[in-house]
């Protein structure tokens, strides 16, 4: 990865730039000086990892400089209804980025959810105190859309913010999701977003 890549991919300042966690120390020092800011996936993609090791890997994004984390839920455990792990897997998460005074954002795979278990998630994640809800991690199942970002607002205090992902490729689709709550959007194409191409 060079300098030049991220110039030529990123000339805008406001944006996160998501990076595998391999790639966290070069992205670093690739946008050293710039205001972007380093975010890397915890748990990617389906959230599997056991709790320490996510832990651990929040631990490393931060040593090297990550700003924020995306972690994904873990999606067999919420399957399994079994809650007080989902429960302490998002809360340790969220202790340890909070401790290190970094942002988390808590990745649900609402495509591949019912809305009761979606509601618990909503649940767990206030009482952790999260920073963002993200819906999807963009590979996995339906990405997000205006019902789903609605009922995530509907369902979450405003200190949360949700994070609209996957499948964002219109201007028209952006602005309906704002319109809807999210306060931001992941997406590949964002610079065209921004200029409404």
């Amino acid at each position: 990865m060079s300098k030049a890549y991220v110039k030529r991919r990123n000339p805008i300042a406001s944006f996160r730039f998501v990076y595998l966690l391999f790639y966290v120390k070069d992205a670093v020092q690739c946008l050293e000086g710039s205001q972007v800011k380093v975010a890397t996936v915890i748990g990617f993609p389906m959230g599997y990892a056991t709790t320490p090791a996510k832990v651990e890997e929040i631990k490393r994004a931060i040593d090297e400089g990550a700003d924020e984390v995306d972690a994904v839920v873990n999606i067999c455990a919420v399957k399994s209804a079994n809650w007080n792990y989902v429960r302490n897997d998002i809360d340790s998460m969220t202790r340890i980025a909070h401790m290190r005074g970094k942002v988390i954002k808590v990745i649900l795979e609402t495509g591949m959810m019912t809305p009761e278990e979606l509601e618990r998630l909503c649940k767990i994640c206030t009482d952790s105190e999260v920073d963002f809800v993200k819906t999807s991690t963009g590979i996995l199942a339906a990405g997000a859309d205006v019902d789903t970002v609605r009922w995530l607002r509907a369902h979450l205090p405003a200190t949360i913010k949700i994070k609209a992902s996957g499948g964002v490729r219109s201007n028209q689709d952006a602005i309906k999701l704002v319109e809807a709550g999210a306060d931001r959007l992941g997406s590949s194409a964002s610079v065209q977003l921004i200029k409404g191409a």
